[in-house]
């Protein structure tokens, strides 16, 4: 039976990049569904770039679609230099009067039509079409005048690609932390590209008046703290053969690939003290499992990593991939597969860009 590795290949295959440059802020673009599955390490975005340009396609004509790969590059780079994302990057975030969640949000009842059913498809699918998440933090950070971090949070939970490096910083993007202004979408756009009709509503404004940040719209100025319920799968013993080494996979690491011809361990480790941390609903832990059956022979581990790690007699034998959130890991740590491996995040996503085409033997 076909691997979901090669049907991810195949899916790569049958993309439409060229389309993509012109179409993808609509929601019903050329874009790729392949998130869930970069998020989650069974397919990385340096296969995919590199997949595409040696498929024969001109550079220019599909530039856009490989940026994208390379933001997601870029954000994990940007992780690794900041280790704490969870606060205001570069500026602090002006103005913020709120600091929960818009009800309104969470209960799909904004008056916005295109954001009420990306919520709810959301909450269905665990999927959102990049261009309602940004309207969604728009409205939070910028119209709500609502802190980043905890809406950010609420939607991380919800995402099958949910992938804290990217949510957090783009989210810090949206609200101006990140970056030199912040990002607003009235409505004129939201129907242009949502094929909605609004009309009267909030948002139905030019973007000067938009801009003022004064007054919090009825629509989203009530506030909710958000339940986040956490459901790991029940706690089973572990048996480790200490003459093997051990192979570590996290809910960022579930690459079928790797390693695969060696005996040994494999432990897929759910860290509960994580996940207290950085929540995901039970949709979103359902898919961790479900991809972690491509791994042969794979065990999971419900446990935090000190107790993890009394079950293993050598640090020596133990295996993870490099992850901002397994700095803890003890053991042989190994690099993720980066687009432009020897490049770092400190400048602008541009700068990393140029530089790193800059050494490739373009078509």
């Amino acid at each position: 039976m076909k691997s979901l590795y090669s049907k991810l290949i195949q899916k790569v295959s049958n993309l439409k990049p060229i389309k993509y440059a012109s179409n993808r802020n609509f929601l019903n673009g050329d874009v790729s569904r392949l998130s869930p599955y970069i998020s989650r390490g069974l397919i990385s975005t340096k296969t995919i770039f590199y997949t595409l340009l040696d498929s024969g396609y001109n550079f220019n004509q599909i530039q856009k679609f490989l940026q994208e790969l390379a933001w997601r590059d870029y954000w994990q780079k940007k992780w690794q230099i900041n280790e704490n994302i969870d606060v205001d990057l570069k500026t602090k975030q002006h103005p913020v009067k709120q600091n929960k969640i818009p009800t309104s949000i969470i209960e799909h009842c904004s008056t916005i039509t295109a954001i009420d059913h990306g919520i709810k498809e959301l909450y269905k699918t665990g999927y959102m079409h990049n261009h309602l998440r940004m309207y969604t933090a728009g409205i939070c950070c910028n119209i709500g005048q609502y802190h980043w971090l905890q809406p950010a949070k609420w939607m991380y939970y919800h995402l099958l690609d949910g992938d804290w490096g990217s949510n957090a910083l783009s989210w810090q993007w949206v609200a101006g932390t990140n970056s030199h202004k912040k990002y607003i979408a009235n409505q004129e756009n939201i129907n242009k590209y949502c094929f909605t009709k609004d009309k009267n509503t909030f948002l139905d404004k030019s973007y000067p008046e938009l801009s003022e940040f004064e007054k919090i719209p009825l629509e989203i100025k009530d506030e909710t703290e958000y339940l986040f319920e956490i459901e790991l799968p029940k706690k089973v013993p572990i048996i480790i053969n200490n003459e093997l080494p051990t192979i570590i996979y996290t809910a960022y690491n579930l690459d079928s690939n790797w390693k695969k011809e060696e005996k040994a361990n494999r432990i897929l480790l759910l860290e509960p003290s994580h996940y207290e941390k950085y929540p995901v609903s039970k949709k979103v832990m359902d898919f961790y499992i479900l991809l972690s059956k491509e791994i042969d022979d794979l065990q999971i581990a419900v446990m935090d990593f000190h107790e993890f790690e009394t079950y293993v007699d050598n640090h020596t034998k133990i295996y993870f991939k490099e992850h901002p959130f397994c700095k803890h890991f003890k053991g042989n740590k190994e690099e993720r597969d980066w687009i432009f491996n020897d490049l770092d995040a400190n400048g602008s996503f541009f700068n990393y860009w140029n530089k790193g085409i800059k050494n490739l033997k373009l078509k």
